[in-house]
């Protein structure tokens, strides 16, 4: 490609994500709140609901949803300022507003037992989901976090520093695409554009913004209410529900010295870490992901009651 081809390639929009077969979407409200899911699968099969993180978005869980929904129902959602999900008003970007939306969309589709799989900002409400409602899951998944990693260490600082620095637009697409290669400069590009599609949008002036509450989620991070900050520690400690940790190799979130000191305080928790693996297991190491997560559920029986229901 000629260096004005990739020039004017650099400057086009992305293309639209292809919706995978069967995917749809629906409006849960809670309260005030209006929530963006999606879901894969057959309703009848045993549910899994999928939590994103701080940047993330629900489409995130495609390839898992692609590999898993013909054995299972797969719930995923666009946490609130994010995505095709309402913006808070109140900038009440909080775990427990999380957790309540959650409780909303398991009501909106009459779940009483599932497995719960959190990433980063989603694993902390999934872990505080699970020590309250230890009855409704069958097992749980978190990918790299535990306890302390949202309020000390590189992980935290490079994620608060980020957020700081976060711009509230670009002039266009090319400079767009070129802040999501920087910050992910380990991803395909096919990868990028999903980012770019799911992320962002073209303005009235032409100019690319975020398609979240950039603004209201970066000042919740950077200057959280600590009243509003959850201690991880004895929240997973008490959690009474199988649980697998997925770390990156390396992440500098998911410190493992702290996610064995928990693992030796309860029986409960157990922990895989994928070498080549950042902070986005699920991205860096889709097929690793997915045979810890068919495993996993295997072992603790998900997968032979969705065999009895089938």
């Amino acid at each position: 490609m000629s260096a004005s081809a990739a020039s004017a390639a650099s400057a086009q929009a992305p293309l639209p994500v292809a919706l995978l077969d069967g995917e749809r979407t629906r409006t849960v409200v809670n309260g005030e709140q209006r929530i963006h899911v999606r879901e894969w699968g057959d309703p009848a099969r045993p549910a899994i609901v999928l939590l994103h993180g701080l940047r993330g978005y629900s489409g995130t869980w495609r390839n898992l949803a692609r590999a898993l929904a013909d054995r299972f129902h797969l719930i995923a959602f666009d946490a609130r300022g994010r995505g095709e999900s309402g913006w808070d008003a109140a900038r009440n970007y909080y775990t427990d507003a999380y957790v309540g939306d959650l409780e909303a969309v398991i009501a909106a589709f009459g779940l009483t037992r599932f497995t719960l799989i959190g990433h980063s900002m989603g694993g902390t409400t999934s872990y505080v989901y699970a020590a309250a409602n230890p009855q409704r899951l069958d097992a749980l998944v978190v990918e790299d976090i535990t306890a302390g990693s949202s309020v000390s260490g590189a992980g935290f600082e490079r994620i608060v520093a980020e957020m700081k620095a976060l711009p509230t637009r670009f002039a266009d697409w090319a400079e767009a695409r070129a802040y999501w290669r920087k910050l992910r400069s380990n991803l395909p590009d096919s990868a990028i554009e999903e980012r770019l599609w799911e992320s962002m949008r073209t303005d009235a002036d032409g100019s690319v913004i975020w398609r979240y509450d950039a603004e209201g989620i970066a000042a919740t991070r950077v200057a959280p209410d600590p009243a509003r900050v959850v201690d991880l520690w004895p929240v997973i400690a008490a959690i009474d529900v199988p649980t697998l940790v997925v770390r990156g190799g390396k992440s500098d979130f998911c410190n493992l010295a702290s996610v064995e000191q928990l693992e030796a305080q309860n029986p409960m928790l157990r922990h895989a870490t994928v070498d080549d693996a950042s902070h986005y297991v699920h991205d860096d190491a889709p097929e690793e992901f997915l045979r810890l997560v068919e495993r996993f559920l295997a072992r603790i029986g998900v997968a032979a009651k969705q065999d009895q229901q089938a």
